[in-house]
């Protein structure tokens, strides 16, 4: 399991604003501003994988 993050006031209300700003773009519907940002970080995530997978020789 990840470790949970700790966040000082400040950092909280900086990560509270953008979430604001993310939900109204969802027509403040939460739950499908959820469900974009699951999607957007298993892009990043594959991105990520495919960046430190191994390399095969292309000979």
């Amino acid at each position: 399991m990840d470790p949970i993050v700790m966040l000082d006031s400040r950092q909280e209300a900086a990560l509270q604003a953008i979430a604001d700003k993310f939900i109204a773009q969802h027509r403040g519907d939460p739950v499908k501003a959820f469900k974009e940002m699951i999607v957007l970080n298993g892009h990043l995530q594959e991105r990520l994988d495919a960046l430190t997978a191994p390399r095969r020789a292309t000979r």
